[in-house]
């Protein structure tokens, strides 16, 4: 069934209280917590593909994403880049759609149109964006998780989540045209960020997965151990060992856990006011070396 610039499956399934939870690649994806969250609850639910674009070369240039060649039982295929979605069926709950988005290089106003066009289609209740991205925050605490919401979810989300208004100024993703499409809509509409340590930057953060499959699974009500913390607290404390013989890192973490500790520790408060004129110098110059490199 052709919908747009995707291609579904001929029978759909009849959804019920369809959520989305999607992921953009590779712009908020670092540590890949979006992929590994995303992976995880498709295996738990065994989720089945439902289609993906029809032509990706019409949005995605293939010198940027290429393709992959595999030898299969003495057969080569080749594997094009392209936004899939897939889908389960739960028996309680909410069913879930999970939408591995790629950034596009061409046509984004028509590529983001066209990712509408299938949730209008589908009569989506909710859509979740998830990711991360790197900040001045220790490997020694709890991963923060910030977001922002519009619709009926808003007040739920206050007590799971520090919910900002985003004050950033620059350059963003096309695929923001999506999110403002569904605040138009008047859909139940979710980002959340894990913010994972800039001096660590794993290739997959396990950790920052967790924080975000914790906060999914109290939102769409789905299984508590999906968001098992044991290979993150694995991937930390190996980083730990590798620490103890880094003098100048131990010193940047104290004054990144000093930091941490003043704005988690105030409720309501404006707890950046309260950090030593020292710590904020140090930040200030800490994020001018993250910039550089």
């Amino acid at each position: 069934m052709r919908i747009g610039a995707f291609e579904l499956i001929d029978e759909l399934p009849s959804f019920q209280d369809l959520h989305v939870i999607s992921m953009l690649r590779p712009w908020i994806d670092v540590g890949n917590v979006g992929t590994i969250a995303l992976n995880k609850l498709e295996k738990h639910f065994g989720a089945k593909e439902l289609g993906r674009l029809a032509r990706p070369g019409t949005f995605f240039d293939f010198s940027r994403y290429r393709p992959i060649v595999r030898n299969m039982g003495g057969k080569r295929s080749l594997t094009i880049p392209n936004s899939i979605i897939n889908y389960a069926i739960r028996d309680d709950g909410p069913d879930l759609l999970f939408f591995h988005i790629l950034e596009p290089q061409s046509f984004g106003e028509d590529y983001t149109d066209a990712i509408l066009e299938v949730l209008d289609s589908l009569k989506i209740t909710r859509y979740i964006r998830i990711g991360g991205m790197y900040d001045a925050v220790p490997h020694t605490r709890p991963i923060l998780v910030t977001g922002s919401a519009q619709g009926s979810v808003k007040d739920k989300l206050k007590d799971l989540i520090d919910l900002k208004s985003s004050t950033y100024q620059g350059p963003t993703s096309i695929v923001n045209l999506v999110s403002d499409g569904i605040n138009e809509r008047g859909i139940d509409n979710i980002s959340l960020m894990a913010h994972l340590p800039q001096y660590v930057q794993l290739e997959e953060d396990f950790a920052g997965a967790c924080s975000l499959l914790e906060v999914l699974c109290k939102i769409c009500d789905l299984p508590p151990e999906l968001a098992n913390p044991k290979k993150g607290r694995q991937q930390y404390r190996e980083l730990n060992a590798e620490i103890q013989r880094n003098q100048g890192l131990k010193a940047l973490i104290q004054r990144l856990e000093i930091h941490y500790d003043s704005k988690t520790s105030f409720d309501g408060e404006d707890s950046e006011a309260k950090l030593s004129p020292e710590v904020e110098k140090f930040l200030r110059e800490m994020g001018e070396r993250f910039d550089k490199n």
